[in-house]
């Protein structure tokens, strides 16, 4: 099975079992997918004996594209069936909502399906695994559903790579965005801001300095590598603070010590605190030094 970032990844592939990545999802009317499809045990059921899984993690879907979608299976039907788990005399939807959501809105009475066996577990992982493939999902919507996979099945960034058939730094980076502030995320969320630039945005530690760079980007257009400058120039060590001009009196106080020591004498601070530095250059300057230090004692 491949794992192509577009399909469903080794995990979702491994635990539907029925066919290649790429056929779940998407309404085709080639040949080709058609023959593999009837390679399958498929059923007629009753739209009305179907129930949706309750814990499915995408809540909205985009009512153009389920019309646009109602529309394809009014004129070719259902090319691939939905994926169904029995529980008693119904079954719950374990995948293919939005054709499922279609078939109602074109008024079928029944749709194609393969009814297999599913622990709860399993359908939750599948839904999960299924909307992070989605490609109209946002960024923030698949950091969502990877969290609550690693969470809920206690794995690892890398088993969780292998089951989406993605990178590790892919997976990471995508959880990386949940750090971020939530007026960040908010625009994230609404398209406003691109991962790209959410991204840049993750290793500024300041919720105002993060949201004041991306209302930049946004509103200025900025690029996402002139935000990773300026991220930069964000966290670069802040310049030695500007030495305070010190009073008449310890200018007065230094030109003293220089005359007595014949050397350059510097001091930082002021009259409650500070420190005094003796240059010297030779031997002949430490020797007069001490001498007059020890002089004093």
């Amino acid at each position: 099975m491949t794992t192509n970032n577009k399909g469903l990844g080794r995990g979702l592939g491994s635990l539907l079992g029925i066919w290649d990545n790429e056929q779940v999802e998407k309404q085709v009317s080639d040949k080709k997918s058609q023959d593999s499809v009837k390679k399958t045990e498929i059923n007629s059921v009753e739209i009305g004996k179907i129930d949706v899984n309750p814990n499915q993690p995408r809540k909205n879907f985009d009512a153009t594209a389920l019309k646009e979608l109602a529309q394809s299976i009014k004129e070719h039907g259902v090319i691939q069936p939905v994926i169904l788990s029995p529980r008693g005399d119904r079954y719950i939807l374990v995948a293919g909502e939005r054709r499922f959501r279609a078939s109602k809105m074109a008024g079928l009475k029944s749709v194609p399906a393969v009814v297999r066996e599913y622990t709860d577990n399993q359908i939750k992982e599948i839904a999960l695994l299924e909307n992070i493939q989605r490609e109209d999902l946002n960024p923030i919507e698949t950091a969502r559903a990877m969290k609550e996979l690693i969470e809920s099945f206690d794995w690892t960034q890398d088993v969780l790579a292998d089951r989406l058939g993605k990178s590790r730094p892919a997976v990471a980076n995508f959880l990386r965005l949940l750090t971020l502030s939530p007026a960040v995320v908010a625009m994230v969320e609404s398209g406003k801001l691109s991962a790209g630039h959410a991204r840049a945005l993750v290793v500024v530690s300041d919720p105002d300095v993060q949201l004041k760079l991306a209302e930049l980007a946004v509103h200025k257009h900025v690029t996402v590598r002139d935000l990773e400058r300026a991220v930069k120039e964000q966290n670069a060590p802040h310049k030695a603070k500007r030495k305070a001009t010190p009073s008449a009196e310890m200018k007065e106080f230094v030109d003293i010590m220089e005359h007595k020591f014949r050397t350059k004498v510097g001091i930082i601070g002021n009259e409650k605190h500070g420190r005094i530095y003796i240059d010297y250059y030779s031997q002949d300057d430490l020797d007069r030094i001490y001498e007059i230090v020890n002089s004093i004692r």
